[in-house]
């Protein structure tokens, strides 16, 4: 008898997954479920959408054709709960979906915001391909919007309404932009790229409420008494894991569902993947929620092999992301440590809780204007970087956080006063991959 193959969601694990089951298991019966309408789409292109820089058309990575070709049994609908006893899905209309081996991934949704008046009429997020639409219809030119949150979706919707002809307002709730990230220097950098493009950022301002008439958002009101009119308010104060479906299934959950390194959960024949899971890595002995594309479609290639009966362990690779921020390539690798940010409640999309751990840790900076370089050097490697402007460096460097290549042969210089680090790193790249390779 051939084995039901079952997948919920339909985002970059769901379909990495159904891929990989497809080349495995040519014969199988392959079942995606998604309550999202679009399918398939780039989550991170649609900050790229809302600026206007590419058409709506260009977030779908695969053609229907090419969907079509994996002879998927597409279902539309929402998952209502997981009949773990009778190893089937029960749907929001009561149909049942029988599984043998059942994949998880539900992604993570907006964080929805955490003041009253949440519910008006425009207070939006950027979640997915819907919000990002109704957006665009929204920001029309002139129009007052206010963006409250932290990490690179605040900074995407502050752009892209900007970019869409609405004048905005950021509030930021502390000091700086993404004080748990960027350093003092960082922060500064990009909001002045923002105030120079028109961007009014107001610091230390909290939102008491969101004010409305008729059910429709007019205002925000501050802590300090202050009203801000706007049609819109944008709302990214982070994403919180889809754990609904696996609680009541009785899986065992903690900031996402926890899996280990087959992405097995704690019930027989049940995987996760993507933004919902929380997978263990044996080397550091702890369990990492990403919200990073790469690692989501990694999640889904391992769960279908293991689902398909060929076990493979997943190794994580050092988190890294390729963003912009203000107009400025931005290359986010491995451990760079910092404290709370107030802007934020939960993990942001596109982030790593890797990122923030905290690790002994000598800081090399590299500045040139709007290109800069900051290095966590460790005893023996570079545990992390950030990259700004100019990424000529950044794959080379990726490569060697990845490998935890031995610099303790330049280590000193690197930390010397008024060292030349990009000639030191240059000239160790060149070294170092002549003995061990070229970037792939």
């Amino acid at each position: 008898m051939s084995t039901d193959y079952v997948i919920v969601g339909s985002g970059v694990a769901g379909i990495a997954a159904a891929e990989t089951l497809r080349a495995h298991v040519p014969g199988a019966t392959i079942t995606l479920i998604s309550e999202d309408p679009a399918g398939f789409y780039s989550r991170p292109g649609l900050a790229y959408y809302l600026t206007g820089v590419i058409p709506d058309k260009q977030l779908f990575p695969q053609s229907a054709e090419a969907l079509r070709a994996l002879n998927l049994k597409w279902i539309q609908a929402r998952v209502e709960r997981i009949d773990t006893q009778a190893c089937c899905l029960v749907l929001a209309d009561k149909r049942r979906v029988p599984y043998d081996r059942l994949l998880l991934a539900t992604g993570a949704r907006a964080a929805a915001p955490d003041f009253p008046g949440g519910e008006l009429d425009g207070v939006v997020t950027l979640d997915t391909y819907d919000d990002a639409r109704r957006l665009v219809q929204r920001a029309r030119r002139g129009t007052h919007a206010v963006v409250v949150g932290g990490g690179i979706t605040a900074v995407e919707l502050a752009e892209g309404l900007h970019a869409r002809g609405c004048h905005v307002h950021y509030l930021l709730r502390g000091a700086r932009y993404w004080a748990n990230l960027l350093d003092a220097e960082e922060s500064e950098l990009i909001e002045g790229r923002l105030r120079a493009d028109g961007i009014e950022i107001h610091y230390h301002t909290r939102i008491r409420q969101a004010v409305g008439t008729g059910g429709r958002l007019t205002a925000v009101e501050t802590e300090s008494g202050t009203q801000i009119p706007c049609k819109i308010l944008a709302v990214a104060i982070g994403t919180r894991p889809r754990l609904e479906l696996a609680r009541t299934a009785g899986l065992t959950t903690d900031r996402g569902i926890l899996a280990d390194q087959f992405l097995k959960t704690n019930v027989p024949n049940i995987f996760a993947a993507g933004d919902v899971a929380q997978v263990y890595d044996p080397l550091t002995g702890q369990a990492t929620l990403d919200t990073l594309w790469p690692t989501a479609r990694a999640h889904g290639v391992v769960a279908a092999m293991n689902m398909a009966g060929t076990p493979m362990i997943y190794q994580r690779t050092v988190a890294a992301n390729v963003t912009l921020l203000a107009g400025l390539p931005t290359t986010i690798i491995g451990v760079l440590g910092g404290a709370n940010d107030d802007d934020l409640v939960a993990i942001a999309r596109g982030n790593s809780e890797t990122w923030l751990a905290t690790v002994p840790t000598w800081v090399v900076v590299e500045r040139h204007d709007v290109n800069r370089i900051r290095l966590m050097l460790g005893d023996r490697a570079i545990n992390g970087a950030l990259i700004i402007g100019d990424q000529t460096l950044a794959r080379p460097i990726q490569r060697l956080i990845d490998a935890q290549a031995d610099i303790t042969a330049i280590r000193a210089d690197l930390l010397a006063p008024g060292a030349d680090v990009l000639a030191l790193l240059h000239r160790f790249w060149t070294e170092w991959e002549a003995a061990h390779g070229p970037v792939s």
